[in-house]
């Protein structure tokens, strides 16, 4: 058997150079069987223009296959780490927020070469550039611009890449001032050890019996090639975990989530304990200045049920925090267990139990030490094909588990007689999808063929000679269950709901200013948060913020079977009450939807009480276009009590809502309402879902504010804040 070097080839993008990025990607296409295929094309992104070519273009006057011109209504996606033929990409969309199915699905062969794409597409969008080479049409009529293909012939060159370095920005400080739970109670194999402290212990002298412990260490490597190592369930993963004995893929729930069944080696456990295994929910996302988180916590599946000879052992919460320091040679990792062996041996004491899950966490010693003993032997073998291990599904379609990608094979499939028209017919994002060329791919360098030795190995293909393709009933099937949204697993914290009827708009959810009452609502100390001071363009210093512009008046937490849109305007509501008096009163509603067996809506409403046009720069976002709105609102969440691994998740960082998530906003006579979607990101939707399944136990603050680009607009000030206790979705009330 070859290396598997060979199998998968890593290729790094070309540099930017004047605005122009340009490297090899991949465009993502289903087919006309519904089933997902990806072809390899060189993209070049120069200002706002996107083009792409089968081979590396030899000049900047060569014409392209393709072309597209990007502007304000393109927005971008991350849609995370996906499997396609044998290699692992990370996916990202391109599509118009006026026509959601004019889009583009790319993939990228490294995380931060997506990165880097997403980041310049997302700048390109905002640039207002003429258009030379194409004829500028409506958004509302006629889609994205019109869209011109060329005439070009193949050629079968290759080209030497040239390599590139990322350079990694600082690390972003928080935007929330608050202490640090974690109290350090030693220092064994270089590493700094800690431990979660509790609220009323300060100095860290209580022991949890299942306490959460840290462990800080420095590797010599890129935080990528970290990431890709903790990642792999592949035989590297031997080399440096002593803890690990197998692992596999249970079921792929998106590019940010699985489920993953991992077995642990006994030869470390005490004498007389039986064998562990964790069956683990895993989410990872990667941080603007080049951080990955990777968060951990067990879960249920019915698919994977406890082994025979295994004690299935329940990790509370576990996870990496992997951050570029030294300019992004070398990385800071944080290791972070808290787990509950299961141990029922009375000789095993809660000293025992601690003293395992410190040996765990020295496993970042051992990391350390192979990155010193590989340095310089390239990690091209860390991409290990673990998909490939899934134990119970290999179907692609399988892997597809939200309502809105089962939707979109279906219009696919539809409109298949459509997409394959010449792209001069229409005038979409799909014209970079080249119909004509399916069958056409640009080979890879090195390529080998000697994948199916992984299959083999897989759990799945035990007993199987081969790999059978899906009948026509089980694509029926599977689709029909991608249409139901049924989900294999679930959280050891789930609860379930309840109904209710009869409520108010605006009131549904009770305010408690003594903080004591659980599943209820108050005002935040704006202290907390950071803003820009008057000299932040000439200092990039943020200050505590002193007030708010608005008062918070009401709440409301709603369970539905849809989305519940424009709450401000129902009759019956606080919003329209005040509006039927005819006072000055404007409000500003922020409407959080998050999707799941039943639709969440958290809708918070903020009143002023003087004149809109006295504030200048809320009236402009009030009145402002979609565009201008989306990149102006700013959220700064912070979790002041609960788990280590919901604050690491949730982080306290501020960001800029309508570039991460989907945002509906509806004017009304008296009111600015903001519907946003929090399913419409895999990332968000991933923090959502760690986040629900530790809702009773959490503390979360909350605060809003426009963001301020000019002198003229300095010093920010806050719209509001909210403080909500410990939430209940038992008690969220049921929306007919």
């Amino acid at each position: 058997m070859q290396n598997l070097k060979k199998v998968f080839c890593r290729e790094m993008e070309m540099p930017q150079i004047d605005g122009r990025m340009e490297g090899w990607l991949y465009t993502i296409r289903h087919n006309r069987f519904g089933l997902q295929f990806s072809r390899k094309r060189y993209f070049v992104l120069h200002d706002n223009n996107l083009t792409s070519f089968k081979s590396v273009p030899s000049d900047q006057n060569e014409e392209p296959d393709r072309r597209a011109s990007l502007d304000c209504c393109i927005r971008v996606t991350d849609n995370g780490r996906e499997s396609f033929h044998r290699k692992i990409l990370f996916i990202f969309t391109l599509y118009n927020t006026s026509n959601h199915l004019d889009q583009l699905k790319l993939g990228a062969s490294s995380p931060e070469e997506a990165a880097k794409w997403i980041r310049s597409l997302q700048d390109a969008s905002q640039k207002k550039f003429p258009f030379p080479d194409c004829e500028f049409v409506s958004h509302a009529e006629k889609g994205l611009v019109k869209f011109n293909v060329s005439r070009r012939s193949r050629r079968k060159n290759s080209v030497d890449w040239t390599n590139y370095s990322s350079v990694n920005v600082e690390t972003i400080a928080p935007d929330v001032i608050a202490p640090s739970p974690w109290k350090i109670f030693g220092c064994q194999n270089g590493l700094r050890l800690f431990k979660e402290a509790k609220d009323w212990d300060s100095r860290g002298r209580h022991w949890d019996d299942h306490p959460a412990i840290m462990a800080v260490g420095v590797i010599d490597g890129t935080s990528e090639d970290i990431f890709n190592t903790l990642m792999s369930l592949g035989p590297l993963r031997s080399e440096w975990d002593f803890c690990f004995y197998k692992g596999s893929v249970v079921e792929h729930l998106d590019g940010h989530t699985d489920i993953v069944n991992i077995q642990l080696y006994s030869d470390w456990l005490p004498w007389l304990m039986n064998r562990r295994d964790v069956l683990l929910r895993r989410y990872w996302r990667r941080e603007e200045d080049g951080t990955y988180v990777i968060l951990c916590h067990s879960v249920y599946h019915k698919k994977c049920p406890p082994t025979k000879g295994y004690v299935r052992a329940c990790l509370k919460s576990g996870g990496y925090v992997v951050t570029p320091v030294n300019k992004g040679k070398q990385s800071l990792v944080k290791h972070m267990v808290a787990i509950d062996w299961r141990s029922w041996n009375l000789y095993m004491r809660p000293s025992s139990e601690r003293s395992i899950t410190i040996r765990v966490v020295e496993r970042l010693a051992a990391l350390r030490e192979m990155f010193k003993a590989k340095q310089g032997h390239g990690f091209a073998e860390f991409v290990s094909g673990e998909f490939m291990q899934t134990k119970f599904s290999l179907s692609k379609i399988n892997t597809l588990p939200f309502k809105k990608e089962a939707k979109r094979i279906d219009l696919e499939l539809v409109k298949v007689e459509e997409m394959e028209k010449p792209s001069s017919a229409r005038n979409s994002l799909m014209d970079l999808n080249d119909a004509s060329d399916e069958f056409f791919d640009v080979p890879e360098p090195n390529e080998s063929y000697e994948f199916d030795s992984l299959i083999e190995n897989s759990p799945f293909s035990q007993g199987h000679s081969q790999l059978k393709l899906p009948s026509p009933s089980g694509i029926v099937k599977k689709l029909q269950d991608l249409a139901n949204n049924k989900k294999g697993y679930m959280d050891l914290q789930e609860v379930g709901m309840d109904v209710n009827s009869t409520f108010i708009y605006g009131a549904t959810l009770q305010q408690d200013p003594n903080l004591t009452m659980p599943c209820s609502w108050s005002i935040a100390d704006p202290s907390t948060f950071l803003i820009r001071g008057d000299n932040y363009l000439n200092d990039q210093q943020k200050v505590k913020a002193n007030g708010t512009m608005m008062q918070m008046v009401g709440a409301d937490w709603i369970s539905s079977d849809k989305r519940e849109d424009d709450l401000g305007g129902r009759l019956g509501g606080l919003v329209q009450e005040f509006g039927a008096k005819g006072g000055p009163e404007f409000f500003f509603i922020v409407n959080m939807q998050v999707p799941g067996s039943a639709m969440i809506s958290l809708a918070l409403y903020y009143m002023l009480k003087t004149p809109l046009e006295e504030h200048p720069l809320l009236h402009s976002f009030v009145n402002g276009d979609d565009a201008y709105r989306n990149s102006r609102f700013k959220l700064i969440p912070h979790i002041s009590k609960g788990s280590w691994i919901v604050k690491q998740s949730v982080g306290k960082k501020a960001c800029l809502v309508g570039h991460a998530l989907e945002v509906r906003y509806t004017r009304g006579k008296n009111y600015l309402e903001l519907d946003i979607d929090v399913g419409s990101s895999t990332v968000a939707r991933g923090v959502t879902n760690l986040v629900l399944g530790y809702l009773n136990n959490l503390v979360i603050e909350m605060a809003f504010l426009i963001q301020a680009n000019t002198a003229e607009e300095l010093p920010e000030l806050l719209l509001g804040t909210c403080r909500l206790n410990y939430l209940d979705v038992s008690k969220s009330l049921k929306e007919r």
